[in-house]
């Protein structure tokens, strides 16, 4: 049913959306959707109004077509903004999420995430096409933060959050959100959303079908309330639903959690976006198969709060729409409840100004010369070395003098991969830690050798150059013969190739079966033992002068073969490499290690050096989103172990054996369990994934330009075995929380190079239930260096199932040497409440013990009890909180 308004037809929905409007009803004329006077809500109803059945359709997509007799370019939601412009070319890579968590500095994070909506606007501007239109990561729709608790080191997209603490999170969310969506009253600078609701930390092989069943302890306590607080207290405009199912239902599907909790509890007014392929996950087989068919998933996804779909149902993702379509003429769905999300994603683009004349946004004069710029990069810089966290420190840290000759060696030493993490953009003065070395000392002698790679020998591409099609090397290339078939059988397509490598299924998935020969021969430019692998999926061999190096054609799921040669420098070796590919998509190369990056040379430059920095640790190419890693100690993206990879480990204790002075840089996204470093060598220090200028903060941590500051967002375990297990999603025995076990680092641990003093607190000695409560207490620099110290202040319970001690205040402040100066915590009474095993909050009578301090109240051998006080207050009364 539709009524007439002033010539134009409108069903009952928009209908009643144009009489809530503030604006006169005089105002709606025949393109109100153009008048920028109206409410973003009255014209998105007006131009609902006027859009078919496909077209509206089409809109629930997130590469939503052109509308062209409705003057609506085509739109791509998808981009991705988790520490800088990602997947869009050059930009400013910020720290990886958990790097800025170990900030501490909300005021900071602030500032980045403006930093970062500034360039996603300048992206906008450059790459708009002549009619207007957006393509994928180009948009100022931004699919970040990911504040999820980061509630098991094991989980490969840990590296994504603000790590195990709901409070962090939430205060850090919160930031992140206001700063990508700015402050004009009109218009947002770019719309946040907060993902993945809810209940979603791995492991990532199982995403897509696992079914959680959370206590609603649990829920209240851990997973909700950092959601809760980015709605409420941020206002962000968009959520996305996770993959897992809660309770039976699939987050994307679920009353529960869309439209109970997030719309009903929390007044949520803004869009629902599914993770990619949510919804289908809600009808797949081999998913949930909560309903049988595509047009099933779309009603009850949409009834549910769901408003736009990502990458769904057929070839072209961005283009189906047959379900959605079928889903109302079916009736399985309103075609009112259809127009409701529809409204809802025009509503966040009229919010962001996208139909508005240039002179009436206020972020329009922003241009693509505001991209990654030298006061953005600065920042990056800055927010690394915020986050660099000294976990030990024997007093080699910062060096006394300038090393003459420096041994920097490990896998993550040179490496973009170790600055960047995932979810990133391409920085484009990329500085890694060597080259961050080499500018600070220039004057010393760096040798670099990288010694040994992640889990295996120091692999690079194999350079084109050094293959030839023929023993003389006339010509560069190789032969190629691809064979329809896994075996090298039957009639093959020849051709030439550049190097020994295949890449399939992007940006389409393609499926491949497969068999390809590559041949040739290869000139090395050194002489000794070289050693060869096939990255990527599938089986191969390696053979050469005749002899079979590698023969992995039945590859074993968890490793990737390797195996050594003897080469002649300047000799042209015959070779040829056989592979398969089975698959939808994915790529193979070879690669090599030469002896001159072996792990003999790495101990013969470290007997050389006066000062050997080992860098190690991971990157995103093992720990990551639901990808294949064949390696030991890991699994579909995630970790089966957390200490450092064998043959790290192996190479670094052959390192400390030569007695020079071993300082080891970690650089990784999630815990690692270094106690055999902890107890062998003088310092470490925690680099996070540091962004594109992560080189020089790490260079001026080791030689005391600034003092380190940051402190742990999660703990670092002595072992995965001291952990449940990771697919039980209860908290009990998880994060510092809930953990009765000896951490190796605690949740809060951070060493400085000057140390500090508390004063006694100031608080009441009494409050009501339901009362705030402000504490006061004096902080001193009681050494010789300026610092910055990150008051943290902790809040134990006695009551049962409350946690061993939850953060609920922190304050990073800049001290002088010798200044003191007074910190305030003002706390509501949440922070002082528990949550029963029904999931109900709330205030009890009884003590409440506290902690101010540079850290947890926790001491063992060898880590020292940090500065601080405690204090009481004692609660009367009782007071359920909402």
């Amino acid at each position: 049913m539709s009524v007439s308004v002033h010539g134009r037809r409108f069903g009952l929905v928009s209908l009643l959306a144009l009489t809530l409007a503030t604006a006169p009803a005089a105002a709606f004329a025949a393109d109100a959707f153009h008048d920028v006077s109206l409410s973003p809500e009255a014209r998105a109803a007006d131009l609902v109004s006027r859009m078919t059945l496909e077209e509206k359709a089409g809109q629930l997509k997130h590469a939503a077509p052109a509308i062209p007799r409705l003057e609506i370019p085509a739109y791509n939601w998808w981009s991705e903004g988790l520490h800088g412009v990602a997947r869009a070319g050059e930009a400013t890579v910020f720290p990886q999420a958990i790097g800025m968590a170990a900030t501490w500095d909300v005021p900071l994070i602030h500032d980045v995430a403006d930093t970062i909506a500034t360039e996603f606007r300048a992206k906008y501007v450059e790459k708009r096409g002549p009619d207007g239109a957006v393509a994928q990561y180009r948009g100022l729709t931004v699919w970040s933060p990911n504040i999820n608790i980061f509630r098991d080191p094991r989980w490969g997209r840990g590296q994504e959050t603000w790590g195990e603490d709901p409070h962090l999170t939430a205060a850090f969310g919160v930031a992140f959100v206001q700063g990508l969506q700015g402050t004009d009253p009109k218009h947002y600078k770019t719309a946040a959303t907060a993902k993945h609701f809810a209940v979603h930390s791995g492991p990532e092989a199982d995403r897509h079908h696992d079914d959680i069943h959370p206590s609603k302890h649990d829920l209240a306590d851990t997973y909700l309330p950092a959601f809760e607080a980015l709605v409420k207290q941020g206002k962000v405009e968009a959520v996305m639903c996770a993959y897992n199912a809660v309770d039976g239902v699939p987050a994307c599907a679920s009353d529960f959690l869309l439209k109970d909790t997030l719309r009903g509890k929390w007044g949520f007014k803004g869009h629902v976006v599914s993770d990619c392929a949510a919804i289908a996950d809600v009808f797949l087989p081999t998913s949930h198969s909560y309903v049988k068919t595509p047009a099933e998933a779309v009603a009850v996804s949409l009834k549910a709060g769901n408003d736009l779909i990502c990458a769904e149902f057929g070839a072209d993702k961005s283009a189906e729409i047959g379900p959605i379509v079928d889903a109302v003429k079916g009736g399985l769905v309103t075609e009112a409840e259809l127009d409701q999300a529809v409204r809802r994603l025009f509503v966040a683009r009229i919010k962001l100004g996208l139909f508005d004349p240039p002179s009436n946004v206020a972020y329009s004069k922003i241009t693509p010369a505001d991209n990654d710029t030298p006061a953005n990069r600065a920042l990056s810089l800055k927010t690394a070395q915020v986050s660099m966290v000294l976990l030990k420190n024997d007093g080699l840290l910062p060096l006394k003098a300038a090393p003459k000759r420096i041994a920097v060696i490990g896998p993550n030493a040179d490496s973009l991969d170790a600055l960047v993490g995932n979810y990133n953009g391409t920085p484009s003065k990329p500085v890694t830690v060597l080259a961050g070395i080499r500018a600070r000392y220039p004057q010393a002698q760096v040798t670099y050798v990288e010694g040994t790679g992640l889990v295996g020998a120091p692999m690079a591409t194999l350079p084109s150059d050094a293959l030839c099609a023929d023993a003389a090397c006339a010509t560069k290339g190789v032969k190629v013969e691809t064979f329809q078939g896994l075996d090298l059988a039957g009639e093959a397509k020849t051709g030439a190739a550049d190097n020994i490598q295949v890449a399939w299924g992007r940006p389409q998935r393609e499926k491949r079966q497969t068999s390809t020969r590559w041949s040739g021969y290869l000139k090395p430019t050194e002489t000794g033992l070289h050693r060869f692998t096939l990255r990527g999926e599938g089986g191969y061999r390696v053979i050469v002068d005749g002899k079979v190096v590698v023969d992995a054609w039945k590859r074993p799921a968890d490793a990737t073969p390797e195996g050594a040669v003897a080469l002649t420098a300047g000799q042209a070796h015959a070779i040829t490499v056989e592979a398969w590919q089975d698959g939808d998509r994915g790529d193979q190369r070879l690669t090599w290690s030469r002896p001159s990056q072996g792990a003999e040379a790495a101990i013969a430059a470290a007997k050389d050096a006066d000062v050997v920095l080992f860098v190690g640790g991971l990157t995103a190419k093992l720990e990551g989103e639901e990808m294949s890693v064949r390696a030991p100690g890991f699994a579909g993206g995630d970790r089966t172990r957390i200490d450092l990879p064998a043959p790290q480990q192996a190479l670094l204790e052959g390192l400390h054996a030569t007695g020079k002075p071993v300082v080891l840089v970690l650089m990784n996204g999630s815990a690692m369990a270094v106690n055999w470093a902890d107890q062998k060598l003088p310092a470490i220090v925690e680099a996070w994934y540091p962004g594109g200028e992560g080189g020089h903060a790490v260079a001026g941590l080791l030689a005391g330009d600034f003092n380190p500051s940051g402190r742990l967002p999660l703990t670092f375990y002595r072992s995965a075995d001291q952990l449940p297990p990771f697919k039980d999603y209860g908290m009990a025995g998880r994060t510092y929380r809930y953990f009765g076990g000896e951490a190796l680092y605690p949740f809060g641990h951070g060493l400085s190079f000057t140390t500090f003093k508390y004063g006694q607190p100031k608080l009441a000695k009494m409050v009501r239930a339901g009362e705030g409560l402000k504490v006061s207490v004096a902080v001193t620099n009681a050494g010789q260096r300026d610092g910055d110290e990150v008051a943290q202040l902790y809040v134990s319970r006695g009551c049962a199932g409350a946690p061993v001690r939850s953060l609920k205040g922190f304050q990073r402040i800049a001290l002088k040497a010798g200044e003191t100066r007074t910190v305030t915590f003002d706390l509501d009474p949440a922070a002082l409440s528990v949550v029963d095993p029904a999931g109900v909050r709330s205030v009890e009578a009884g003590s409440v013990d506290l902690w101010i301090g540079g850290g947890q109240p926790i001491a063992r051998p060898g880590l020292a009890k940090p500065a601080g006080v405690a204090a009481h207050v004692a609660v009367t009364g009782r007071k359920v909180l909402p």
